[in-house]
């Protein structure tokens, strides 16, 4: 099967970058057959680079670290790029999956990664350094991880609104962010010119000054 040059460097990206993985939750479920009860446990994790790229995974089996392993590989399946400004998204959102609302504002830089439970393991594996997390619905760790994938993937570049507009970045960005090379500089106000003295009023000046030594 043939693949894109971009395809083909994203590969090649998560083949060079180290990703890590961070079980949220482990959960013993049961099955109730004829015979009784038959027991076994589901895994939410999360893997990422800590740079840009984050994915969620959940799976279940008979066994914990075979649990594991497999949302490890639905993790994998799942991965995407969260698109940043520096070390926090571009600009707030709030993403939704069920009865889970998480909003997800953008922080300066040194604020940290103000989350709880898992939502801070997705912002953090997804190399997100400074934002402001907040939980408005369900407290339910699936759909509130599933909630804050849902918002990171709709977050939006600059890039992408200036072009779907037919306009420029800088006209799409906020009053305040403008870049500082477009703005306006200030124009000097024209010194006025200083009178010279003419030949006449110089002659003048100094016989007047020759008189008033010749009486002294």
């Amino acid at each position: 099967m043939s693949t894109t040059p971009v395809e083909r460097e994203v590969m090649r990206r998560e083949e060079t970058r180290e990703l890590k993985e961070r079980v949220v939750e482990i959960n013993r479920v049961a099955k109730v057959v004829k015979g009784g009860r038959r027991f076994s446990f589901t895994a939410l994790v999360v893997i990422g680079d800590e740079v840009d790229r984050v994915g969620l995974g959940y799976g279940k089996a008979r066994e914990v670290p075979l649990a594991i392993s497999k949302a490890v590989d639905d993790a994998k399946k799942n991965m995407f790029t969260v698109p940043k400004h520096g070390t926090t998204i571009t600009h707030e959102i709030i993403g939704r999956f069920g009865a889970a609302r998480v909003m997800l504002r953008p922080a300066s830089e040194g604020t940290g990664v103000i989350a709880g439970g898992g939502v801070r393991a997705v912002l953090e594996l997804g190399g997100v350094r400074d934002i402001l997390a907040k939980s408005l619905g369900t407290t339910n760790p699936i759909n509130m991880l599933k909630a804050t994938v849902e918002g990171l993937k709709s977050l939006r570049r600059p890039e992408e609104v200036a072009a779907a507009r037919g306009l420029t970045v800088s006209q799409v960005l906020p009053a305040g962010a403008k870049p500082e090379e477009e703005q306006p500089e200030p124009v000097a106000e024209a010194a006025e010119p200083v009178a010279e003295a003419s030949p006449d009023e110089s002659q003048e000046t100094e016989s007047g000054e020759d008189q008033d030594q010749a009486s002294s």
